[in-house]
């Protein structure tokens, strides 16, 4: 069975990303807020890795913007903090902040790769 050209270009809009853009930066700020004011990687880690999954397997496509915006705002909730708050972060917990990449990566990635598994093993014929 071949299909025509018609049948494989489809006529519906790609469906947007806005949604899915707002929840990882609200999903940046709730990291970013517990890094600051509970100061607890491991905790910051785990909020982080959870987002990028499962923006990773909601959004396969590319999932190192998820990375990017998710782990980008740690980085500059500490920034924020120490010019705007009485909350001072050492420089230590200044540095740890960009390690949340680490686990945002392994996140995103983990969850682009079981969509993709679990796409290939639901496959219509």
């Amino acid at each position: 069975m071949s299909s025509s050209p018609e049948e494989v270009v489809s006529d519906q809009k790609p469906a947007s990303d806005t949604f899915h853009y707002v929840f990882a930066i609200l999903s940046g700020a709730a990291a970013a807020w517990v890094d600051v004011k509970v100061g607890d990687l491991l905790l910051t880690a785990y909020i982080v890795v959870a987002s990028c999954m499962l923006l990773g397997f909601l959004r396969p496509r590319k999932p190192w913007r998820w990375v990017v915006i998710i782990g980008v705002c740690i980085p500059i909730a500490e920034w924020l903090a120490y010019f705007f708050l009485t909350e001072k972060p050492t420089r230590a917990q200044v540095y740890e902040s960009f390690l949340a990449f680490l686990p945002g990566i392994a996140g995103a990635v983990g969850g682009a790769i079981a969509r993709t598994v679990i796409n290939n093993l639901f496959a219509k014929s």
